[in-house]
């Protein structure tokens, strides 16, 4: 779903949802509704947030995949280019040190010689 077509349901465009004055709803009511109804869209809201700022490999890539099925990826991603997010999954991508990078590398330092790690 869309967040211009939850704006529209909030705004009135066709639901059965009155807003404004005309159903004495304040700016605070239509911002406390808005948020009831997108928050159990928006899987960092639904989820535990330490999910999205893990640091297991598999929890990470859980938190991306989580991100793929959300309304605001997009502007979440864009948000945290701007922002210079320093860690963290944001719009599904890892973020480290300000950058997005492909994956995230485990803690500690990899071996020096490859074939011994088995």
């Amino acid at each position: 779903m869309r967040l211009t077509t939850l704006l529209d349901t909030l705004d009135g465009g066709g639901s059965a949802i009155q807003t404004g004055a005309a159903a004495g709803y304040t700016l605070e009511d239509e911002r406390a509704e808005f948020d009831r109804v997108i928050s159990d869209l928006i899987p960092c809201r639904v989820n535990d947030a330490e999910l999205w700022f893990a640091e297991q490999g598999a929890q990470v890539e859980e938190a991306k995949a989580l991100c793929r099925s959300c309304p605001l990826m997009e502007g979440c991603l864009a948000g945290a280019i701007d922002r210079a997010e320093p860690w963290g999954v944001w719009g599904g991508q890892v973020f480290v040190d300000g950058v997005v990078v492909p994956t995230k590398r485990g803690r500690g330092r990899p071996r020096k010689d490859a074939s011994r790690a088995a």
